[in-house]
């Protein structure tokens, strides 16, 4: 029998700018764009009562509660405290699966024999509650399925165990929509066949669901029985970073669309040299104002050096950019990632630039990842701080496996 642990840190963005500012505490909070065209990436429970809910359009998220805190979010702290968590569980269990910046998985398989996984599972919350300062749920049982609903369940800041054979009454009173990968066009297609709770399901047949919903109709019928032979799936790095800009305004100003982009370049180019990480493929995105959106992708030698980034970023938007639409959105993606050290080159690269390279880093580490910028990419700084509902992505880890 297989004992499988979910871990899910409660409002987790919320949670950390409440550590940050005690006075945000009990308030509905919104964490995501602040702009009209932004959305709710992140909400308190406060929120949630005024209907609010994430990757809702913030114009709407604030028609409905008028008196939230919109908060635009730092990466730098959620990647921050995320690591933090992730330490405490990497160094007291077996297997790890990071789902997510806020979601674990454990297998906790073959404890019962020494420690006992309820009571393993018990200690580790205490543990990150008391050294993170940050709410933590949990839900115990023999799959990921089930282990996910139970979560959500106990929430917030609570935990659950469902015993061996107690999967389908545990689920059977709940909505099918608390089913994993039911989503809301799933949900409305359930709804028009009459299925609203996860007990019509179980007494549905695997054909039915199979002649409705294809293959995805097994695993969600299967789901619905508290059947998941899915394995946690060890903590691996990642392989890419990226960012992106929506702008409030759709534009043709190519300096502008220039400027940003070669700032989002330099700030991925510290990103890497940070996390100890060189690229070996750079991919530049252009959506335009019909929502027509393309990409072009160039391999280049391994680098994290800006002077080797920036014209290769600026040679794939050119050759993507049609001077006769409006641009919605830009972005950049390094992927194909290494570990390793930025190489000195011989033939380009100069004393004097690599000192300038280290002493800009030093800066950005003490300052912030915008305290020092090419002149070219300074109007990126108009339009507001990159952040992860923005187009900011987190730091990379150095020397850690995800």
């Amino acid at each position: 029998m297989n004992s499988i642990l979910h871990l899910d840190l409660d409002t987790f963005f919320v949670s950390v700018e409440r550590l940050k500012n005690s006075a945000l505490v009990g308030k509905p909070v919104l964490i995501g764009g602040t702009s009209d065209r932004g959305v709710v990436a992140a909400c308190s429970y406060e929120a949630r009562r005024f209907g609010v809910h994430s990757a809702m359009p913030m114009k709407l998220a604030r028609a409905l509660c008028p008196e939230a805190i919109i908060v635009r979010g730092n990466s730098a702290d959620y990647t921050k405290h995320s690591k933090m968590v992730t330490d405490i569980i990497q160094e007291a269990v077996p297997v790890l699966e990071k789902s997510s910046i806020d979601e674990f998985y454990v297998d906790l398989t073959g404890m019962d024999k020494f420690f006992g996984a309820w009571k393993m599972a018990t200690e580790l919350r205490t543990r990150i509650v008391k050294e993170s300062g940050l709410p933590i749920s949990f839900g115990l049982s023999e799959n990921k399925t089930v282990s996910k609903v139970a979560t959500n369940e106990a929430k917030p800041n609570n935990h659950l165990r469902i015993d061996y054979g107690q999967e389908k009454p545990f689920l059977a009173p709940l909505s099918v929509k608390k089913i994993p990968m039911v989503g809301d066009k799933t949900y409305s297609k359930l709804m028009s066949l009459g299925v609203r709770k996860i007990y019509t399901l179980q007494q549905m047949s695997v054909d039915l669901m199979e002649r409705a919903f294809g293959a995805n109709g097994v695993t969600i019928w299967r789901k619905a029985n508290g059947i998941d032979y899915s394995k946690v799936v060890p903590y691996s790095e990642r392989k890419s970073i990226s960012t992106e800009r929506t702008f409030d305004r759709d534009t043709i100003d190519v300096v502008k669309l220039k400027g940003i982009l070669v700032a989002m370049t330099e700030n991925l180019g510290f990103q890497l040299r940070r996390g100890e990480k060189l690229t070996s493929c750079i991919t530049v995105k252009v959506r335009y104002s019909d929502f027509n959106t393309y990409t072009l992708q160039a391999k280049i030698p391994y680098t994290a050096a800006d002077h080797a980034l920036i014209p290769k970023a600026l040679d794939l938007f050119d050759r993507l950019y049609n001077k006769r639409l409006l641009v919605r959105l830009i972005g950049i993606r390094m992927s194909d990632l290494v570990n390793g050290f930025y190489q000195i080159d011989l033939f380009d690269d100069s004393e004097e630039q690599l000192n300038l390279y280290h002493a800009m880093d030093v800066i950005r580490d003490r300052y912030g990842d915008r305290s020092v910028m090419r002149a070219s990419g300074m109007l990126a700084k108009t339009i507001g701080r990159w952040n992860p509902f923005t187009g900011e992505p987190p730091p990379l880890l150095a020397n850690r496996r995800r």
